[in-house]
C-alpha cells in the first residue's frame, strides 16, 4: 500500500488524516469532495508508533504540501493532527478536528457502554466474543476480526447512515493496538491535552451530537488550552458526518468554508 494519494492538482493546501489507528482509506470521499476547491493530500499512515506516523506525515507534507496546509483529521487522525501541529507549528495553517476522541480520560468511560446500548443483544454478544478472540495470542486472523468489530461499531456510531461504498483499504490490528496503547498513555498522563499549549494556529472541532465520543470531552478541555478554538456541533450526526443523511450537506458546507478561508 502506497502511503499517499493525491486529489485535484497543485498546489496541495489541504491534507486529510484517516482514523483507526490502522484503518487507512476512509477519508477518500472527503478528499474528493474538497478537491473541487483545492488540491488535497491523503496520507495513509503505515508506521506502528506515533513517532513513526509523525515522521511519515512530516515527509509527505514537506515533500508535496504547499505549506502551511490545512490539516483535517478524523477520529484518530484528529489526535494525530493535534500532536503534529504542536510539534511542527510552521507546517499547519489551520487544524480541523472531525469526530475527535475526548482529550481527558474521565470523558472516555462512557464510549463503549453507549455503543453497546445501541446494538442488539446478539450483536453485543458478538462484540465481546470478538474482543476475547483478538486478545488470544494464538489467533491468526486479527485483521479480519478487527474488520467485523469495526462494522459493528460503525452501526453503533451512526445516526442515519446513507448507503455508501466502504473505502477503507485495510484493517491493521497490530498498528491499531500499538498506537492505541501509546495514545491512551498520552491522554492518561495529561500530555495529549498539554500539547495544545504549543498550538498557535486556529483550531476548529466539528462533532456530531450522536457521536458516542462525548462532545464535552473535546469542547471543554480544548477551550482551556487553545488560544483560537471554535466548536461546531452537527445535529442528527454520528461519528462519520460525510455519510449521515441529515448532516452530510451541513458538514461539507462547514468544512469547505474552513479550508478556503
Amino acid at each position: 500500500m502506497k502511503n499517499l494519494r493525491l486529489y485535484g492538482g497543485k498546489p496541495y493546501r489541504v491534507a486529510v488524516l484517516h482514523g483507526g489507528p490502522g484503518a487507512p482509506g476512509e477519508m477518500a470521499p472527503v478528499a474528493r469532495e474538497l478537491a473541487s476547491l483545492v488540491g488535497v493530500l491523503e496520507p495513509l499512515q503505515t508506521a506502528g508508533t506515533i513517532a513513526g506516523q509523525l515522521r511519515e506525515l512530516y515527509t509527505v507534507l514537506k515533500g508535496k504540501g504547499d505549506l502551511p496546509v490545512v490539516l483535517v483529521g478524523w477520529s484518530w487522525g484528529a489526535w494525530l493532527g493535534f500532536i503534529f501541529t504542536a510539534n511542527h507549528p510552521s507546517f499547519v495553517k489551520k487544524l480541523v478536528l472531525v469526530g475527535s476522541g475526548p482529550f481527558e480520560e474521565r470523558c472516555a468511560d462512557g464510549i463503549l457502554p453507549t455503543r453497546l446500548s445501541r446494538l442488539s443483544e446478539a450483536e453485543r454478544i458478538e462484540v465481546f466474543s470478538i474482543v476475547e478472540a483478538m486478545d488470544d495470542p494464538a489467533m491468526k486472523e486479527k485483521d479480519r476480526l478487527m474488520a467485523r468489530f469495526g462494522a459493528l461499531m460503525d452501526k453503533a456510531d451512526s445516526y442515519d447512515m446513507l448507503p455508501h461504498d466502504g473505502e477503507l483499504l485495510a484493517y491493521q490490528y497490530d498498528i491499531n493496538q500499538s498506537i492505541g496503547r501509546e495514545a491512551d498513555e498520552l491522554r492518561r498522563g495529561g500530555k495529549l491535552l498539554g500539547l495544545g499549549k504549543r498550538i498557535r494556529c486556529p483550531v476548529v472541532a466539528i462533532h456530531g451530537d450522536y457521536d458516542p465520543h462525548p462532545a464535552e470531552g473535546i469542547r471543554e478541555p480544548l477551550s482551556r488550552v487553545l488560544k483560537d478554538f471554535r466548536f461546531i456541533l452537527l445535529e442528527h450526526c454520528g461519528h462519520h458526518p460525510w455519510v449521515e443523511r441529515g448532516a452530510r450537506d451541513r458538514f461539507y458546507e462547514v468544512l469547505k468554508g474552513e479550508v478556503v478561508q
